[in-house]
Formats: structure tokens, sequence, C-alpha cells
């Protein structure tokens, strides 16, 4: 008999839960280190594979592929169960791993990683849904640590070993290092997710799927190439947004009429859902930015080696691990998030300001600084938006709502380190050249490129060691002033995330999980065992009501009980006494119990526009 077997119902359901937040967050660990560990060795990929120009496309290449699946795996996991949809994600994810090691050339490398990405959008969502269904949101504030803690050490072991495996091995086995921890996850969720899913007929939105991953597309291909491949203002870029803004028109006017719409529109009038997802879009831009081009200032500016640069992040999530679990607990004990977001974000904003100011004279210690400042406040915001979305939804709309969170995760990275790359791309191009020496600015474009996409050898230390000390000094010097505008870029970005946040409404915690619901009824009628004896005894004394009422001398014991309730009324006979009471005690007490219950089912689960969680009343 397993463990969850010989301890009782309560024991047992809370020992299955932890179980399946084990497999689950073990899927979430391999997806989220693919995200990070990359980052402290693509200067050394771009040199090796050439495609400086294209830099931000090894990761933008998967959170595109990721953005585009988020929100259509949210909406069929919700209609077709959970559990088959996070294992292909898990196999698409190390398929993807395999290929990237594999590549032959830059333009492999990023095909190999969109599957990735199909498999990061499949899992990621998945993941925190799947959290949702078996934990409360009250409960789950303390889990909100845990979740943090794997996207920490994500974070903090993704850099260090991605530059210590770059160094001494390949940085191909940054990506072959994700297989056996795949694997790992696979047998977990293969032999321990057992989510109860009741099959139902659906009316797919076909048409919701292709014009939404097609319009998300060309908007967001739009959004990376923009500076890079094309000028902002060419037909090309100019063409993409208006293709992309025609079809997700298209997208928007299907979902009004659609029967089970892929984005139900009606989540948007929710200011929680709204806020609470544009808060996380600037959130998730500044994250991605700073993970992604604080290395190559370490690397270019600092001239640290990729081993130091992936090590000089480490203080932004060892800072972020404990305020996530501290937070986390917090929302437990007081069931309150707000102030926590809010001083959040205040404090990544802060944290960009000091990066800001960094420049060609600053130290490793600085830069430390700033990262532990970012890493605080972004401890406390991390996961927080998705519990407070999620505890805004019914049940029916869990999945495409988590989706929806996740998505704007995506975008927001991949918006985000397209951006950041473009500023960083255009200000190297002239700030290099204008801190070189007078002879070497002169053949500047021998030496990086007419484009400046040999710029990348900036971040390769081999390229740099025949160069002379004054070259290099003016190359550092140029690439420190053009960092300086990426960073300044994230403060905007941040203040206009702590508005949303300042706008999001603080609702109570429900204290009862989807899963405890169904455990509580299996029929699915009820939220709790309180609200079905409510229930009961309602309906009990409504019966008792009526056959005061009909009785015609053939229930004397119950027409004498009833009369004692209202005592003795000059001239009034037991019959009389009776029907009085059942009008004005107990049909009364009936109405109130059955209000209760309900009540008590709408506090265990319901939404803010007060649609019952479970698709009842």
């Amino acid at each position: 008999m397993s463990l969850a077997g010989r301890l009782g119902p309560r024991e047992g359901a809370v020992v299955h839960k932890n179980i399946i937040f084990i497999g689950v967050a073990l899927g979430m660990l391999s997806a989220a280190a693919a995200q990070t560990i990359v980052s402290p060795a693509m200067p050394r990929i771009v040199a090796e594979l050439g495609g400086m120009n294209h830099y931000s496309w090894v990761a933008t290449a998967a959170l595109l592929a990721s953005a585009v699946t988020v929100p259509v795996v949210g909406k069929l996991s919700d209609m077709y169960g959970r559990r088959g949809f996070f294992i292909w994600g898990l196999v698409l994810f190390m398929a993807g791993s395999a290929l990237s090691g594999a590549a032959q050339g830059f333009w492999w490398l990023v095909a190999a990683r969109a599957v990735q990405g199909l498999g990061m959008g499949t899992i990621m969502p998945l993941a925190q849904t799947i959290i949702g269904d078996i934990i409360s949101p009250r409960e789950r504030g303390r889990y909100v640590g845990y979740l943090g803690a794997v996207f920490g050490v994500a974070s903090i072991t993704g850099p260090l070993v991605g530059g210590w495996i770059t160094d001494n091995f390949s940085w191909r086995w940054l990506f072959y290092v994700n297989l056996p921890l795949g694997v790992a996850a696979l047998a977990f969720i293969v032999a321990y997710l057992h989510l109860p899913h009741t099959p139902r007929r659906h009316a797919v939105d076909y048409v919701g799927f292709v014009t939404l991953a097609v319009g998300l597309s060309a908007v967001l291909l739009a959004t990376s190439w923009g500076g890079t491949e094309y000028p902002w203002g060419s037909w090309q870029i100019i063409g993409l947004y208006g293709f992309g803004a025609l079809v997700l028109a298209g997208f928007l006017v299907n979902e009004y009429y659609a029967e089970e719409p892929v984005l139900p529109l009606r989540l948007w009038k929710s200011s929680v859902f709204t806020f609470s997802n544009i808060a996380n879009l600037g959130i998730s831009m500044g994250m991605f930015g700073a993970i992604y081009y604080i290395p190559v200032f370490a690397q270019g500016v600092l001239g640290v080696s990729v081993t130091n640069s992936g090590a000089i992040t480490l203080p932004l999530m060892l800072a972020a691990l404990p305020v996530s679990v501290l937070v986390g607990r917090m929302i437990t004990r007081t069931g309150r998030y707000k102030v926590f977001l809010l001083a959040g974000v205040a404090v990544m904003w802060v944290g960009y300001l000091i990066l800001s100011n960094l420049d060609y004279d600053s130290t490793q210690a600085e830069l430390t600084l700033a990262m532990v400042v970012v890493g605080l406040g972004l401890g406390a915001v991390m996961q927080t938006f998705t519990l407070v979305v999620q505890n805004a939804v019914t049940r029916e709309d869990l999945g495409v709502a988590t989706a929806a969170t996740q998505f704007t995760r995506s975008t927001g990275a991949t918006v985000g380190i397209a951006v950041f790359g473009t500023i960083m791309t255009n200000r190297m191009q002239t700030e290099i050249p204008a801190h070189l020496p007078p002879v070497a600015r002169q053949h500047s474009v021998a030496l990086f490129g007419d484009s400046g996409g040999g710029v990348g050898a900036v971040l390769d230390p081999s390229s740099l060691s025949h160069l002379p000390d004054p070259v290099v000094a003016g190359i550092q010097q140029g690439l420190a002033a053009a960092m300086h505008p990426v960073f300044l870029a994230g403060l905007p970005v941040l203040a206009v995330a702590f508005v949303a946040t300042l706008l999001v409404k603080e609702l109570p915690l429900r204290t009862v999980a989807f899963a405890d619901m169904d455990r509580e009824a299996p029929g699915g009628s009820w939220g709790s065992d309180d609200a079905r004896r409510l229930l009961l005894s309602g309906v009990a004394l409504d019966y008792v009501a009526r056959r005061i009422e009909t009785a015609n001398g053939d229930a004397p014991h119950l027409l004498r009980a009833a009369s004692s309730l209202v005592g003795p009324d000059g001239g009034l006979s037991e019959r009389e006494r009776a029907l009085r009471a059942s009008r004005e005690v107990i049909r009364p007490t009936a109405r109130l119990l059955v209000a209760a219950s309900l009540l008590r089912r709408r506090s265990a689960g319901t939404s803010v526009d007060g649609r019952d969680q479970r698709g009842g009343v």
C-alpha cells in the first residue's frame, strides 16, 4: 500500500498533492533552466556560428514559439484534460534540446530552439494550471515560494553551469544536459500525474487557433526584426505589423461569436485579470532584459570570462530566492498580496536605475549591487501574478486564464529581448567607432563589418587578445555607452507595471482548491461538505413546512411540535399556531440555510463577476 493509502483521507490528500507538485515542478525546472543556461554562452555561440546581427534570435525563437503555443494549449487542456498535453510538451522539449545540441549552423539552432519553445509553451502554463487545480489560492501562497525556488535554482545554476560547461566542454552540452532531467520529469509525470477529467463534447474553435497563431507570429516577428533585419520604417516591418493587426482583429471578431473561444473576451472585463497581465508583461520585459543583457555588459565592458559572467548573475537569483519564499509564506499567513506586489515592482525599478548609471569605470561590485536590488524586487512578484489571476477566475477558465498569464510573460520576454537587443545593436554600431582611436576608427568597417555584425568579436576574449590595448579600451568604452540606453529603457516599462499593479483590486483568496471540491462532492453538485449540509437542512425544513401546511389530521405530533414554536396565542387553535410557525419560523429558516449554502459554495470558488466556479448557479 502506498504512503498516501496508509494515511487518513486528509493526510493522504496532502501527500498526493505534494507528489503531483514535485512532478510538475520538476518539469518546470527543466523548461526554466533552458531559458537561462544559454545566456552567458550566447557570445561564444554567435562567435562560432555567426549571426551577431541576429543575436537575440536564439532566445527569441524559443520565446516566440512558446508565446504562440501557450494560449492554445491552455484552452485545449480545459477541454480535454492536462495530462496528455503535459507529457507531449516534455517530449517536444527534449527533441528540441537534442536538435539544438546538434546544430550545424546558426539558423539550424534557431529552428531547434523553436521546437524547444513549443515544449516550453506547453510545460510552463500546464504546470501552473495543474497546481491551480490541486492547491487553493490561500494555501498556494506558501507554494508560491517553492515555485520561486524552482525558478531561482534554474536561474542560479543555469548561467553558472552554462558558463562552466562552455569554457570546459562545449556550448552544445548546454542543450544535451536537459535530456536526463527531462527524462526524469517524464517518468515521474507518467507514474504519478492522474488528474480526473470528465470527457464531454466540445466545439473546437479552429478559426481562433489559426488566426491567433498567425497574428501573434506576424506581430512578434516584426518586433524582433525591426531595427535589426530591416529598418523600423521598412515595408517589411510595416507590412508584418499591418498583416498581424488585421489577422488579430479577425481573431477578436471570431472570439466574440465562437461557442467555445480560445481566449474568452469576457476575461478582459475583469480589472484583476487585465491589470495583472499588463503588470506581468512589464515585469517579464525587465526580468529577461536583465538576464540576457547583463552578461553582455560583464563580458564586453568588465572583461570577465564566460564562466565569471555566469557567476556575476548569481546575486540576482540569490536575492530573489529567499524573498520569494518569505513573501509566499506571508501571503498564506495574511491572505494579502497587493502590498508585496507594489513593493517588488518599486524595488525592481530602483535596480534598473542603478544599472542605467553603470559605465566603463564601474566595478563588478557595483554591477553586483544592481543585480541584488533587481533580484529583491523580482522575488516578490515572480510567481504572484499567476496566483492573483487564478484566484479571480472560474474553474472552467482556469487553464486558459493561467495560459494567458504565461502568454503575457512569454510575450514580455520576447518583446523585451527584441527591443533591448535592437537598442544595443544600433548603439554599438555608432558608439564603438566613436570611442576608438582615430587610426582604428578609420578602419572600423574592416574591423567590425559594414553593418556592425562583426561587432560580436568584442564579446569574444580570444578575438580581442591580438588587438592593441587602446583599441580594446575604446571598444569597451563604446559598449558601455551602448548598454546605457538598454537599461534606461527598462525604467518606463517598470513604471507602467507599477501603475497597473496599483489598479489591481485585491480579492480575498479562496480557501478551497478545485480538486478538493471534486473530492468532497463526487457528483460535482456541491462545493463542500458544509455547503451540502446547509442545503440538505434547508430542503428538510422546507419539506417540514409543506407537511405542516398540507396536514389533514394525519400528523398530530408534527402540528403539536410546530405550534410550540410560537406558544399560546389567545383563541388560535393548535393547527393555526402550527401554520403561523411554518410561515414565520420554519420557511424563513429554510431559505436562510439555502442562501448560506450558496454563499459557502461561492466563498469556496467564485469568479469576480459572481458566476459559480463550477459552472452551476
